[in-house]
């Protein structure tokens, strides 16, 4: 407990859980990519196989995401009663949107999270769209997700979900790097560069599948 009762402590719990969440957002975008190859209702139903395996995955994600959310909540209360007017104007100078809006793109994430689990996970959001198998007797995930982003404000509240994302992203990994104490003036670039082309890649990817769906690259035919 003294580890997490210190700022560092807590810091090095953000950034792992932090690394644990994007490693899970990339390999997920990898399962939501089969759509383009025609076989997410093949993944569905390999998931769907496996229902312990699957929900302990879910039930360790939000837990990490809670402890992300705590901790990030904490420390983001204790640096703003903390720090003096004077340092806080030195900062402002190399302050960037991403930086001075990890709080609000995380609170962002976390109400996007909860409307995902409930629009795509337990199916109560769109209930008319969510049901139903395939050709094959798989349960039809390609027809709830086509269907789902159809509506174009279904499309455009996960895609300025994405974007409160991607900023989240872009500066988390820079925080992550100067928590393990890997950052210099030399490999700063290097770390923006990286931060800025990963946030970027999973925001394409992710934002690729609506914007598919809304322009007909992608439809549902049943």
């Amino acid at each position: 407990m003294g580890f997490l009762c210190s700022a560092v402590g807590r810091k090095i719990v953000m950034a792992v859980t932090g690394l644990l969440l994007l490693s899970f957002l990339s390999v997920h975008f990898l399962g939501n990519s089969l759509i383009y190859v025609g076989q997410i209702n093949a993944y569905g139903e390999k998931l769907h196989s496996m229902p312990p395996l699957v929900w302990a995955a879910r039930i360790g994600m939000i837990m990490l995401f809670a402890f992300h959310i705590f901790f990030g909540i904490k420390l983001t209360l204790e640096n703003w009663s903390a720090r003096p007017q004077s340092y806080a104007v030195k900062r402002e100078l190399r302050a960037t949107v991403a930086s001075k809006t990890m709080i609000w793109t995380g609170l962002a994430i976390a109400l996007f999270l909860i409307y995902h689990l409930l629009h795509f996970t337990l199916r109560m959001t769109n209930p008319d769209i969510s049901s139903g198998v395939d050709a094959l007797g798989r349960p039809d995930v390609f027809k709830m997700i086509t269907l789902s982003f159809k509506n174009v404000l279904i499309s455009g509240a996960y895609i300025a979900a994405l974007t409160a994302l991607a900023l989240h992203i872009f500066h988390g990994i820079q925080s992550l790097v100067q928590t393990f104490g890997l950052n210099s003036d030399k490999s700063l670039p290097r770390v923006e560069r990286a931060g800025r082309g990963i946030a970027i890649l999973l925001f394409l990817g992710y934002a690729s599948i609506p914007v598919a769906i809304i322009v007909g690259f992608l439809s549902f035919k049943g």
